[in-house]
């Protein structure tokens, strides 16, 4: 079937869909149906099923004969380590710390926050949660200790299991006494802590209190899969909320099982025994689903990997990867390549490995502009595929589906919807717009399985937040439109749509403009408040390694093109050339608090930002274009 017929089939019969795409799944006992609207607008997937994630992650894979098949290769050029572990050997491991969970009073339900670095034994630590039915919640290692603190406050853990360190290029960043500030600024205190000593940097434990993995482990009696109903909590992942309270958005066991699994075949185009690679990081939702769960569900290898895309030890580290485990289906986040394109930009050290059995390149995180992907295209030649999804769906919203078929590429678009998602285009009044129309993108309620029913402990102001806005409808709080052969266009986020002088203009269709230039390896817009016009937009560049030609020249020539290809509606005047854009460790650029410091507005500096210092750069640069004003 091709894709419009799968899609066709989706819509006519969503349950006789859905149905089938579970019986790809290890059920202890099948669900009678898919979908549960008794409670509407919140839905639920296979909830009379019983099953478990970590038997069909694991276990169900040794069964079938394929235990001595690597189920993770560990790649790890910050530490200079490499190891493979198959899946006979990550069941008994993991069994182990799931039976000393266990054994310390760790029950079906409660809670584990799980506060580590890029390692196997983050993966282990996950698996062993879902095999006794704990939910865990992953805080991405490092994180500052208050945040921590407020996770550790909403979900309420029995237990935190956490690295004693992590390793950036360069540093060790100590995660203990991160840990111990979180849980003395905490009103609810774990009962105790697991802690992964690493060679790097070993952690001082608190008596009474910690435990050294190890030791944890060391005489640990292995324990069996505990079924849990579909509608069980596989985890609690926390996005960052707008009030600056997290949101933590749920994910159902059966859902994210089945869904998941559906999609490696579908989207990604691997058969199981294949090697999969996501470089992400088991804090963020790519971790969860592409690093674990997608993949070992699905029966492919997944690869761990501690590093960078450049200085790790350069721009070549993922070519090696990709040669040397024989990868066959690749996703990062757009920023990974313009780092590597910044770094080399006429990727020449591709040419020092074999990359010939990759069969595609997947994007996702940010929005991926043209010129990235067609470099990505030119120096890989591969298929380089951008696709959109969130933390809250979990897996795509809309893609371009491999393993079905390969649909023609439009640059700038992440394809078209995925079965399960109906997307729609509406204006402020909820009506929906014509083929080429600026809106709000929404999906028509129910989301498909997999995706986040409702927030933990929460569930007013997951109404609230999602779903108020457009009555039936889920509102992604990301802005674009469709063309007329149905491709999606993601813009901006909602609040990066730029009102100048009355006319609604997109942030992503002016950035796509400046990253066509050949000396910018990376850009952002934001709109600054202005008197007469409302908003205008101003751009701020990073320049290719190597480029040392006048800033004014380069400005002036951006300037000139977002005219030609927008027009002077666009009112585009204003760039600047700065050495780095302040990011989230996944990636995203916080145009939000860019628009603040330029307005002259109070900001929080975001929990997530990868490096603080990077804001007083961006002040200054803002500066030198006059603002903030006044």
């Amino acid at each position: 079937m091709r894709y419009a017929e799968v899609y066709k089939s989706w819509q006519e019969d969503p349950e006789g869909f859905w149905m089938k795409a579970a019986e790809a799944i290890d059920w202890v006992r099948p669900p009678s149906r898919a979908l549960f609207d008794e409670k509407a607008p919140i839905y639920e997937w296979f909830s009379d099923a019983l099953c478990n994630t970590c038997w069909n992650a694991v276990d169900r894979h040794v069964e079938a004969g394929r235990g001595e098949q690597p189920a993770i290769i560990y790649d790890s050029p910050v530490t200079n380590t490499k190891a493979s572990i198959t899946f006979a050997e990550l069941k008994d491991r993991v069994a182990r710390l799931a039976g000393a969970l266990a054994a310390r009073g760790v029950e079906k339900g409660d809670r584990v926050v799980i506060y580590m670095p890029m390692v196997p034994e983050a993966v282990i630590a996950m698996l062993a949660c879902g095999r006794i039915g704990a939910i865990h919640s992953v805080v991405f290692g490092g994180f500052a200790a208050n945040e921590l603190a407020v996770r550790i406050d909403d979900a309420t853990p029995k237990a935190i299991i956490a690295g004693s360190c992590g390793i950036e290029p360069g540093r060790i960043v100590p995660y203990k006494p991160l840990l111990d500030g979180a849980i003395e600024m905490a009103s609810h205190k774990p009962e105790f802590c697991v802690i992964l000593q690493r060679e790097q940097q070993r952690a001082e434990l608190v008596e009474g209190r910690d435990i050294d993995w190890q030791d944890f482990v060391a005489d640990a009696e292995p324990v069996d899969c505990v079924p849990v109903a579909g509608n069980h909590p596989s985890y609690i992942l926390y996005t960052s909320g707008t009030t600056g309270q997290p949101k933590g958005v749920v994910r159902h066991t059966a859902g994210q099982l089945v869904a998941l699994n559906w999609t490696m075949k579908n989207i990604y185009g691997v058969e199981p025994g294949e090697v999969f690679w996501a470089a992400s990081d088991v804090g963020w939702v790519v971790g969860h689903s592409y690093i674990v769960y997608g993949p070992l569900i699905h029966g492919n290898t997944t690869i761990v990997f501690e590093g960078k895309p450049v200085g790790t030890p350069d721009a070549g580290t993922f070519w090696r990867v990709i040669d040397e485990h024989k990868v066959r289906s690749f996703f990062t986040a757009p920023t990974a390549f313009r780092a590597i394109k910044r770094d080399d930009p006429e990727g020449k050290l591709i040419e020092n490995y074999d990359i010939s059995h990759l069969r595609a390149l997947f994007l996702a995180g940010e929005r991926a502009d043209p010129d990235t992907i067609q470099w990505a295209e030119r120096v890989m030649k591969v298929p380089v595929i951008d696709h959109w999804w969130q933390t809250e769906t979990g897996w795509a919203i809309a893609a371009n589906p491999l393993g079905i078929e390969l649909l023609p590429i439009k640059y700038g678009s992440p394809s078209v919807p995925m079965p399960g998602y109906d997307v729609r285009i509406l204006d402020q009044e909820g009506k929906e717009l014509p083929a080429g129309e600026l809106g709000a993108i929404v999906i028509r309620l129910p989301l498909p399985p997999g995706t986040l029913p409702t927030l933990w402990n929460a569930e007013e102001r997951f109404i609230k937040s999602y779903l108020s806005r457009f009555p039936g409808f889920y509102e992604t709080g990301d802005a674009g439109y469709k063309d007329e052969d149905g491709y999606l266009f993601i813009m901006a986020r909602t609040d990066d749509v730029i009102n100048v002088a009355g006319h609604r203009l997109s942030t992503g269709a002016m950035e796509e403009v400046l990253a066509s230039h050949p000396d910018v390896a990376e850009c952002a817009v934001i709109g600054v408040a202005d008197e007469l016009k409302g908003q205008l937009p101003v751009g701020f560049l990073c320049l290719n390694a190597g480029c040392n030609r006048p800033h004014e020249e380069i400005v002036a020539e951006v300037v000139s093109l977002v005219r030609e290809r927008i027009g002077p509606v666009a009112a585009f005047k204003q760039a600047v050339v700065v050495e780095r854009l302040p990011k989230t460790r996944s990636g995203k650029i916080l145009r939000g608090t860019m628009v603040k410091i330029a307005n002259g507005e109070p900001f929080k500096t975001p929990a997530t930002i990868d490096d603080p210092a990077i804001l007083d750069e961006i002040a200054e640069a803002l500066k030198t274009l006059g603002y903030p004003k006044g």
